[in-house]
């Protein structure tokens, strides 16, 4: 791996990592892995060890808190579309995918700032984590769907992002040979949230209602997550910030980093719709009680656990275009032979499992693609020192082309059910009125592998 200007760590003696074996899976290059710094300061050790072992607990528990809320949205989504003064309107949908499009697509501002004012990063999770409470509670007294647009929507997001981010950006100091693993656990923390928090919220909603629920839940992320905030901080000393440079976001124009990332935008278009669609198509389709029904995403989300962990040791160990493949081939056999012939209830909930553990492990390979990008010589450095690239834009950019797909699959996949197609036509759920949803899903799931052809080619 090519190595990134020094000045982004002054205080602290480097060492250039190994950069012919693929499980080098370090997002900067430039860290320091021994157990002193130039001061004579102790260090704590990376990949192993107490403080790291309670950093990667502290971030998985805000991985779940975070974004384990946007991805139980389809509980609110039903409340609404049942209770005044909400119901009846065509907008329920935008709150959800405003939350978590607004999440994804902030990264590429979010990282900027943190790397320019590293000092303030530290406060990051209790700022954020207030301003989320906030959003909740605000959103308690909405009367209009444009009200909890704004606030669980906007608002939310822009907590979830601010207290977010310093997890990713310490990760690549208390983790280096062991990156891809500590990734895909913290990662694998939304598939608990997407588990446990809508069976929460959906027993809340029941009993107390909505305005109670969301003042609840409030108070609750904030006495979940303020234990945690204390141990989400770096390894390394204070440095100064790094000044924004334009030449730093010249991999966007990369060829390897185009083909990953317009990859990583197709898969998110589809990879998004079986967590609308699964539980109707149980109901309609298979005759299903809303409960096993509503247990279609959450077998989802816990198959996902798994999925991001196994990844998360594949990416360390083989190069990430293999990893793609893995994830888009179990993905696309998932949707094309068991969602599109499931015919009961048995049959769907393989699907689901074979799905959470492929499709949902997609984004732990991320750390694969941004080693292979960062690795290259950027085109602005001229010393021949190698790569001026800053990984975190690359996973700030990466998270934005989901935060694409996100937000696009929403209306693409009304279109795709809309009149029903093939309803009657086809055998199974080909033919059930979400054929071209299951096509789709398919589709783009063995679209995002398509690096590994790339790369076979010499495109990459």
């Amino acid at each position: 791996m090519g190595r990134t200007s020094l000045e982004d760590y002054p205080q602290v003696e480097s060492i250039q990592l190994d950069t012919t074996t693929p499980g080098d899976s370090s997002l900067s290059p430039d860290i320091d892995i021994d157990s002193e710094n130039e001061h004579g300061v102790s260090l704590p050790p990376v990949d192993t060890g107490r403080d790291a072992m309670l950093f990667l607990a502290a971030c998985t528990i805000i991985e779940c808190l975070v974004w384990g809320f946007p991805f139980a949205f389809g509980i609110f989504q039903n409340y609404y579309s049942t209770h005044a003064p909400f119901m009846g309107s065509s907008s329920i949908a935008a709150i959800g995918t405003t939350a978590m499009g607004t999440m994804y697509l902030s990264a590429p501002f979010v990282f900027p700032l943190m790397r320019m004012y590293p000092k303030q990063n530290r406060y990051g999770p209790t700022a954020g984590l207030l301003i989320m409470c906030i959003a909740l509670a605000l959103s308690s007294f909405s009367q209009t769907v444009w009200h909890l647009i704004l606030t669980q929507g906007v608002l939310f997001a822009i907590g979830g992002s601010i207290c977010y981010g310093p997890c990713i950006l310490y990760m690549d100091e208390w983790f280096v040979k062991r990156k891809g693993l500590a990734f895909g656990v913290m990662w694998s923390g939304t598939g608990i949230g997407g588990f446990a928090i809508p069976m929460l919220l959906e027993f809340l909603l029941g009993r107390y209602g909505l305005r109670t629920t969301l003042r609840i839940w409030a108070v609750a992320l904030f006495v979940l997550t303020i234990p945690v905030v204390y141990f989400i901080k770096p390894r390394l000393p204070m440095t100064t910030g790094v000044k924004f440079q334009l030449s730093k976001l010249s991999f966007i124009f990369d060829r390897s980093f185009m083909l990953f990332q317009l990859a990583n935008i197709v898969e998110a278009l589809g990879f998004f719709m079986p967590g609308l669609y699964l539980p109707s198509y149980a109901t309609s389709t298979l005759g299903s009680e809303a409960f096993p029904a509503a247990l279609t995403v959450l077998a989802v989300n816990v198959a996902s656990v798994f999925g991001c962990i196994a990844m998360g040791m594949l990416v360390d160990r083989f190069h990430v275009t293999t990893c793609l493949m893995i994830s888009a081939v179990g993905a696309a056999v998932g949707a094309f032979l068991l969602w599109g012939f499931a015919t009961n209830m048995a049959v769907l909930y393989i699907f689901c499992v074979m799905y959470g553990l492929f499709a949902g492990s997609y984004t732990s390979a991320w750390t694969g693609i941004i080693r292979t990008v960062v690795s290259k010589p950027s085109p602005a450095n001229t010393t021949g020192g190698g790569s001026t690239f800053d990984p975190f834009m690359v996973f700030g950019y990466l998270a934005a082309g989901r935060g694409i797909g996100n937000v696009v699959s929403g209306p693409l996949s009304e279109v795709l059910v809309k009149g029903t197609p093939w309803q009657g036509q086809a055998f199974g759920g080909y033919g059930s009125g979400y054929g071209p949803v299951i096509a789709f899903t398919g589709i783009t799931a063995i679209a995002g592998g398509a690096s590994f052809l790339c790369k076979r080619v010499g495109w990459m």
